[in-house]
């Protein structure tokens, strides 16, 4: 009689999520935000976290450094912190928040510039994929996705540009923060294989990273089958690792910890929203692409999202608008693309409408004649409200102070 097959792990570089998840459970300073983290199962973060830097090049005006740090459970995340070269502050932090994009085998990559990308990936030195040494398993993140999410731009080291000291890390699901498909998980593995029968048909060759975005993309429900098991969420657990960067973000050389933001695209929009309904240490945030009413998903949306968006128990919260009228930033700015094939322009408008009510003194909106993405013009607009919000910039002529170098 044949031995029955061994079924791999679902949960490859994560077995230690379950025993983290259940053994934290996530403290917040105000009940509003205690009654969010408890409905999406967020994990306490590690106390006192400590980062190591592992280079730092200069380049376009702007001193960006590779960081990595260990939340407690799965892989180290991989980070880059921006910021204006010889000035040393104290400057605004943003947390730049990167998309989901159907992209998980690149995390916060797509936000930063690195014009010697290709130089530190044949020296080895790249943070992404590992813990801060190794080259990207992927190699360097193809052009067409920041052209097509971006509008070209690398917006953490434009924002730096700017003059704003930017944090952009990997989180939960993305980049060094994700999850092992060799071998694939029996599910996952099934999807897979139907996306290279399509492949073949067209004669297409994927690459290493396609097929691994392939793969994640069915994982994804996996990955929130795991975290409801668990009493957690996707959501939750992104937030987890989000707070975790804010908490770095506050503590890194030259950033004014009392004058924290952070922005995001599309999913990275909707962890904006969590993450300062979550904490108070956000005093103002811009989501790009992300807004809508629960209602207006019914029926026909309901798949051109994932689960970032769809959180067991969330809507007994209140409808999606309300994460915004939950947090205590002193200023929010929506901006709303009206072509966006995603959500229906009805939607954004009655959440508009719905913050103007209930948000007014902290709420901007503007609407975009604009299909899904994060144009140039948008982000200045970005850029702009926040340098507003976190109060003016002052240049300074002494140098930037070093980062607590743990790691050559």
């Amino acid at each position: 009689m044949a031995a029955t097959p061994q079924r791999p792990s679902a949960l490859a570089r994560y077995e230690d999520w379950p025993d983290y998840a259940v053994r934290h459970r996530y403290e917040a300073a105000s009940p509003a935000a205690q009654h969010l983290a408890d409905t999406l199962g967020v994990p306490a973060g590690t106390p006192d976290l400590e980062y190591t830097a592992h280079s730092e090049t200069v380049h376009d005006g702007v001193t960006t450094s590779r960081l990595s740090w260990q939340v407690g459970f799965g892989s180290r995340t991989s980070a880059w912190f921006v910021r204006p070269s010889g000035e040393s502050g104290p400057l605004p932090g943003l947390l730049a928040l990167h998309c989901h994009g159907g992209v998980k085998a690149y995390g916060a990559e797509r936000l930063v510039s690195l014009p010697d990308q290709e130089e530190h990936h044949d020296a080895g030195s790249s943070t992404a994929g590992g813990s801060g040494q190794e080259p990207h398993p992927f190699g360097p993140i193809p052009p067409d996705v920041r052209k097509k999410l971006y509008d070209g731009r690398a917006p953490a080291t434009w924002l730096a540009q700017q003059g704003f000291a930017v944090l952009a890390h990997d989180t939960f699901m993305w980049g060094s923060r994700g999850f092992g498909m060799d071998p694939l998980p029996w599910r996952t593995a099934s999807a897979v294989d139907g996306q290279r029968a399509l492949w073949r048909e067209a004669g297409v060759e994927p690459s290493a990273a396609e097929l691994y975005n392939a793969a994640a993309a069915a994982h994804e429900e996996t990955v929130a089958k795991a975290a409801t098991l668990l009493g957690s969420s996707v959501a939750g657990t992104v937030a987890h690792d989000d707070l975790a960067a804010l908490g770095i973000l506050a503590t890194l050389p030259g950033v004014d910890s009392g004058r924290l933001g952070c922005l995001g695209f599309s999913g990275g929009g909707g962890r904006a929203m969590v993450l300062a309904a979550l904490s108070p240490l956000v005093r103002s945030y811009v989501v790009t692409c992300m807004m809508t009413t629960f209602s207006s998903l019914l029926p026909a949306y309901l798949d051109a999202h994932s689960w970032l968006l769809h959180s067991p128990g969330l809507a007994r919260l209140g409808d999606w608008p309300d994460l915004a009228v939950r947090s205590t930033a002193e200023a929010v700015l929506v901006q709303y693309a009206v072509k966006d094939p995603l959500f229906p322009e009805q939607g954004m408008r009655d959440a508009h409408r719905y913050l103007v009510e209930h948000a007014a003194t902290r709420y901007t909106g503007s609407f975009w004649q604009e299909p899904h993405v994060f144009t140039r013009a948008m982000q200045e607009e970005a850029a702009a409200f926040l340098s507003a919000a976190l109060h003016p910039l002052q240049t300074l002529a002494s140098p930037a102070p070093d980062l607590a170098r743990t790691d050559s």
